[in-house]
Formats: C-alpha cells, sequence, structure tokens
C-alpha cells in the first residue's frame, strides 16, 4: 500500500518530508509558496498523517516507501527536503540513492544521534484516555498536565481524529513510535558522502543543529552550505514560511 501524498504546481519536482508527531499538512504553508515554480510532491510518512503503520521503525523502511512515491510519480530525480525527522529520512535517501536526488535540503537537524527530547510529549498522549474522552477539549486538557506550550498541543491535536463509530484515535501509530524511539533517535551514517549540492537551514533558536555537528555534517555531505533562520526555533518553516520559502526556491534554482 502506497503512503499517502498530495501533488500541486509545475516545474522541477521537490519531495517534502514532515516531521515526528506530522502530516504532510504541516508543510501546507511551504506546499502554496513553491507550486507556482515547482512540482511538489508532499508525502506522509509511515505511520503518520494517513499513511498505513509499520510494525517497527526503520530509516531503511521509511526511505524506501518514500522512493516507491517517487517511483509512482514517474520521477527519475528529485531535489528533497525534509523537517527533523524527515530531514532524517532525506539523508538517508540522499546517501543511500544519490542517483535519485538531484539536491538535498535539511531542515533543522543533523545526522547525528539524539537524547531523548519527547518523554513529556509521550506521556501527554499517554494520559489521553482515547476511550473515555467525548471531544478534543478533554484531549486538550489531559495534555495540559504535561506540556505548557499551547502551540505544541495544538500541533499535536491536528493529528486526533474521530473514527466513524464516534471514537477517537491519533493518526500516528503512537504505540510503535514510543516503543521504538531509540531507533528513530538514531544518527545517520554512510561509507561515500553525497556529493550534490545540500542546504542546512537552522532555526536560529534552535539547539538541534550546533557547531559541534560540523565535522560529521561535512564529512557526510562535502558540497553542504548552511542558512541560519534568525527569530525561529525549531519549527522555523511554520513561524516563518515565506523566509523559508524563498531559501528553498533561491537554492534549487541555481543547481
Amino acid at each position: 500500500m502506497s503512503l499517502n501524498f498530495k501533488r500541486v504546481g509545475e516545474g522541477k519536482p521537490i519531495v517534502m518530508l514532515h516531521g515526528l508527531f506530522g502530516s504532510l499538512d504541516n508543510l501546507g504553508s511551504i506546499s502554496r509558496e513553491l507550486q507556482s515554480q515547482f512540482d511538489v510532491i508532499s508525502v506522509d510518512l509511515p505511520d503518520h498523517g494517513r499513511s498505513p503503520h509499520s510494525p517497527s521503525f526503520s530509516y531503511e523502511q521509511y526511505a524506501k516507501q518514500v522512493l516507491d512515491v517517487i517511483e509512482l510519480n514517474e520521477l527519475e530525480q528529485v531535489s528533497l527536503l525534509g523537517h527533523s525527522m524527515g530531514g532524517k529520512v532525506a539523508m538517508h535517501m540522499a546517501l543511500n540513492h544519490p542517483e535519485k536526488i538531484s539536491s538535498l535540503i535539511v531542515a533543522d537537524i543533523a545526522p547525528v544521534q539524539y537524547q531523548a527530547r519527547h518523554n513529556k510529549v509521550f506521556d501527554a498522549l499517554k494520559a489521553v484516555q482515547l476511550d473515555k474522552i467525548s471531544s478534543r477539549k478533554d484531549a486538550e486538557k489531559a495534555m495540559s498536565q504535561y506540556i505548557e506550550e499551547q502551540g505544541v498541543i495544538q500541533f499535536l491535536l491536528r493529528s486526533l481524529t474521530q473514527t466513524p463509530d464516534g471514537k477517537f484515535a491519533w493518526r500516528f501509530n503512537l504505540d510503535m513510535l514510543m516503543r521504538d524511539y531509540s531507533q528513530l533517535s538514531e544518527g545517520i551514517s554512510h561509507p561515500i558522502p553525497y556529493e550534490a549540492p545540500t542546504l542546512f537551514i537552522k532555526g536560529g533558536n534552535s539547539d538541534y543543529i550546533t557547531a559541534e555537528h560540523r565535522p560529521v555534517i561535512t564529512q557526510l555531505f562535502p558540497n553542504a552550505s548552511a542558512k541560519v533562520m534568525q527569530g525561529t526555533g525549531h519549527w522555523l518553516h511554520a513561524e516563518k514560511p515565506g523566509v523559508f520559502a524563498k531559501l528553498v526556491k533561491d537554492f534549487v534554482t541555481t543547481i
């Protein structure tokens, strides 16, 4: 079964991958900015959005399924953009299938192993008793015991859906993502570097990419450049979509 995706616009193809707990809708504002110049394919990664769930987490399997979407759309080469976890999927694809990826854009993530950063989010999600809540407000109240930021709660609630029988469910595969979180946090490596043009875009207020990560980035992506979006955090594309989209446009059109 193919991943769910949305394709709009015309021009050079750009495939976009969202981050953990997200969906293709998270990149909707960027898609709208790009579609006048590019053929934009936004993908729901496995275990997210309207895509099928997996028995276990694997960057290799995630990458393979995104490659299947590229093949399905009969695209020989694409520019590939990934945010956060989607950035790790994108890096894995570029390193293992460089013939398919003409250029790479990585938003606020490095190819390194990270310490656990989502414990509170998992606690908040598990606090939502799906079989007992009767409204999204109930879910919001349960999560607010663990998460203070309203923006994070509202982001997570975008993946709360109601089944035809009126019950609530998460679109993402919560139990598996929680169980296999250590695999999700792993670094990305490959014996042969990805030589094509690569752009890392960092949120100025985010600590997901630091100076310590530079050696591993340049080792794996020797043709990498970097841009810092001042006044943004990890959700840089949502905070300043116009600035983010311009960086992507300028990068892809110069290749």
